[in-house]
């Protein structure tokens, strides 16, 4: 039963130019609570890569914005410094999109495929799956699991982008295309994803796609 699963949600601030995508946390966090899991939110307790102004979509010069402060918008403040946070203290692990995935849990926005993984995220992934423990990526939250675990040839999908998927098969892993309502399981490896985002066009597609991540997760869980 998924009914008391504690699981990890591992956000990246609050706003999808900056932080984390609001729709696909707020899915994620719905379909976890209906389905009776413990939620446990955490964020990296540092500054984000910069701001945005989402009206302008523009950076704006001079501000600066706390990834934990900002993530705890979306769950009420119920949420932990992601340095506290080990492996044995969760039965699965999910991490929605947003460009915040790509500026503040790895440098994918920055770096490419050259990217590297925030020590702290990969300290955590790293613990969780060697604990076999299963983990969804959603939107472009997968590019961190393909940098991880590309030695392993892990699946996942990020849609449809031909650079994103280059960059992921360059590491070793397998994308495979998938539309924005389906997902990708990677039973060997016990690791879900989904385009979310990547493809939109809007919430309803999305959250049939983070539902179904959802319940894969926890039926490994």
């Amino acid at each position: 039963m998924a009914n008391g699963k504690r699981v990890g949600v591992l956000l990246s601030g609050c706003g999808f130019l900056d932080g984390a995508e609001i729709h696909e946390a707020t899915c994620t966090l719905l379909s976890l609570d209906r389905r009776g899991a413990t939620l446990v939110a955490m964020a990296p307790d540092k500054p984000q890569l910069h701001v945005i102004d989402h009206v302008a979509q523009k950076p704006q010069a001079g501000a600066t914005r706390n990834v934990l402060q900002e993530a705890a918008r979306i769950v009420r403040g119920r949420i932990t410094p992601l340095k506290g946070v080990n492996a044995d203290q969760l039965d699965a692990l999910i991490l929605p999109g947003g460009f915040g995935a790509a500026k503040n849990l790895c440098t994918y926005a920055v770096d490419g495929a050259a990217m590297k993984v925030d020590p702290d995220v990969e300290r955590l992934v790293l613990a969780m799956r060697a604990a076999r423990k299963p983990m969804g990526f959603i939107c472009i939250a997968p590019v961190i699991a393909a940098r991880l675990f590309g030695s392993d040839h892990v699946k996942v999908t990020i849609g449809n982008d031909p650079a994103t998927a280059g960059h992921i098969a360059s590491w070793g892993a397998e994308h495979v295309e998938c539309a924005v309502d389906q997902i990708v399981v990677d039973q060997r490896l016990e690791l879900v994803s989904t385009p979310a985002y990547m493809l939109g066009p809007w919430i309803a597609p999305v959250a049939t796609g983070i539902d179904k991540l959802v319940g894969a997760v926890l039926e490994m869980a």
